[in-house]
């Protein structure tokens, strides 16, 4: 008896070790990203040796609750139901007499926001957290503060704004961000006919560098935004060149339906497009990168402050590894901000929302100053990206 449990013990054993030879991978530990709710397990070796981040699996109620939050909707109002009755007074005159009740249930409104999309694998930035971003181009003082100023004031000046945002809305932590403008679009030709330049592997490197200058903060380290301006080109034939930046965990994309020129008209002149066809290609592009990269969700910005701007939203597609952000990018009063917000971001419900203000361009008229944190936290929803020009 005893010969036959040795026995049986070794033909174990030697199942294991031939096990351990043919799928090595199975016992070292992985994080897997799955549609709906993923799967996390401990910390991976990834290809240059660094361990994976390990990422708890999304928590679907504290997302939904805080969607509820960030849609800021206004209460219900109240519906009633008029009763009449008819009384006789002291002299038996007839009195009608109204009376208000409450309808009971009462009826529940749709509100456009939340949107009711996918939910994100593990890792996702949004709804937890907020992003309070610097904009331009290194090579630029007049496209926005990331190049205005010399790098340490910049980023002394983007710490005072996350602070502000952390007191204005100390239940949504901040992560800071940089967002540049890695393919700017131009008002001549250029030796591509493409009205658009590509800058430099060597300055979105800089900016990568900045980032890791910038101090972590409760929702996490700092991301950057690589920011494509097409000029006559186009997002399929000028996102994939990124591709190198876009497969780090912390570098993200945006596209700025501005200055994509569908009409032969150069930008600057008139108001460029893009189509859902052009968004969705994007997203996809980068739920690509996500699944091949093994990496927590991307987030993808669109620009817009026109209608034509952005054409058949609807068909915008929403995926567990991208989270889009419609990002209005107008300029001036508080009142026109307002009014662009409500009118073009708000009837059109993708997923999140995000906010531009301008330090120069919103103050223009004598008077007027900048919106701050608490007026956008009013906002209906509110927005979960903030970008400073």
């Amino acid at each position: 008896m005893r010969k036959k449990v040795w026995i049986f013990l070794i033909i174990i054993l030697f199942g294991l070790f031939f096990l351990f030879l043919a799928l090595p991978g199975f016992f070292s530990s992985a994080v897997f990203y799955q549609k709906g709710e993923p799967t996390v397990i401990n910390t991976a070796k990834i290809e240059n040796n660094k361990s994976a981040p390990i990422i708890s699996p999304l928590n679907t109620l504290a997302y939904d609750k805080k969607l509820n939050e960030i849609a800021n909707n206004p209460p219900d109002p109240i519906v009633y139901n008029t009763i009449k009755t008819i009384e006789k007074d002291k002299n038996g005159k007839s009195i009608t007499k109204i009376t208000k009740v409450p309808v009971s249930p009462q009826p529940i409104k749709t509100h456009l926001w939340p949107v009711k999309t996918v939910y994100p694998n593990a890792g996702a930035i949004l709804p937890f957290s907020r992003i309070v971003a610097y904009y331009g181009n290194l090579y630029s003082t007049k496209m926005g503060v990331l190049g205005e100023y010399p790098e340490a004031e910049m980023l002394q000046k983007l710490e005072a704004e996350v602070k502000k945002w952390e007191v204005a809305d100390p239940n949504t932590p901040v992560i800071p961000a940089l967002h540049y403008i890695a393919v700017v679009a131009q008002g001549t030709a250029g030796d591509s006919g493409k009205y658009r330049a590509r800058m430099p592997f060597s300055e979105i490197d800089k900016v990568l560098a900045m980032a890791t200058k910038i101090p972590a903060r409760a929702g996490g380290n700092a991301i950057v935004f690589l920011d494509v301006q097409v000029g006559f080109s186009n997002v399929q034939t000028e996102v994939p060149l990124l591709e190198k930046y876009l497969k780090l965990p912390n570098v993200h994309l945006a596209i700025d339906p501005e200055f994509s020129m569908k009409t032969g008209i150069r930008p600057g002149k008139v108001v460029g497009t893009l189509d859902a066809t052009d968004i969705n290609f994007a997203s996809n592009y980068l739920a690509k990168l996500v699944q091949e990269n093994n990496l927590p969700p991307k987030i993808l910005i669109i620009h817009r402050y026109t209608q034509k701007m952005v054409t058949n939203y609807k068909q915008i597609k929403t995926l567990p590894e991208v989270q889009i952000i419609m990002n209005m990018d107008g300029w001036g009063g508080e009142a026109k901000k307002i009014g662009t917000y409500k009118n073009f971001i708000y009837p059109e419900p993708v997923q999140f929302t995000g906010f531009k203000l301008f330090y120069k361009n919103d103050i223009l008229t004598p008077g007027t100053t900048m919106m701050t944190p608490a007026s956008l936290l009013k906002l209906n929803p509110r927005p979960v990206y903030i970008q400073y020009q």
